[in-house]
């Protein structure tokens, strides 16, 4: 699951979301290795002759290639949001991989969360609603995660306005 709900407490909790990555290390040296020998294979048969040199800048441009398009889509992937829920607040931090951070805030007591089934950006869209301002969640989950994260969090709105402390 690409995403962590962490409860610190009754009424504490963080919730840290991350987007999909199905290409480990490992992985990536696996196919730029199995690339390099599956595009290695044909110039074999030219070893020796000026073919070679005919045909090598194509190989490297392709395995560059490979190489600069996963690694593109690591580094486009670094989008981490983090939140942290309290009676007092709920904080909302989102990384992007490219620009500045962006930030919300907003009372628990008034933060509406919507899941939309279908006609929004996406299937399953999950929006907070909240401080006068309305932010996306989780866009890059899978729409049954967002189902799944939508009730979780749910839940725990539902318990932090309803906590009463002990002590008062």
């Amino acid at each position: 699951m690409p995403y962590e709900l962490t409860l610190d407490g009754p009424v504490r909790a963080r919730l840290r979301a991350w987007p999909h990555n199905a290409l480990n290390p490992r992985g990536f040296a696996m196919v730029i290795g199995m690339t390099a020998a599956t595009l290695a294979m044909p110039l074999i048969a030219v070893l020796g002759s000026p073919v070679l040199w005919g045909l090598l800048p194509f190989a490297a441009v392709v395995l560059w290639g490979l190489w600069f398009a996963i690694d593109r889509n690591w580094r486009d992937r670094r989008i981490l949001e983090d939140m942290s829920l309290t009676r007092e607040g709920v904080v909302l931090v989102r990384t992007n991989p490219r620009g500045p951070q962006q930030e919300w805030r907003a009372d628990p007591h008034w933060i509406t969360l919507t899941l939309t089934p279908r006609g929004g950006p996406v299937e399953q869209y999950l929006t907070l609603r909240g401080g006068g301002r309305e932010v996306e969640l989780g866009a890059y989950l899978m729409p049954d995660e967002r189902q799944r994260l939508h009730a979780d969090l749910s839940e725990l709105l539902i318990r932090l306005r309803s906590y009463q402390d002990p002590l008062r």
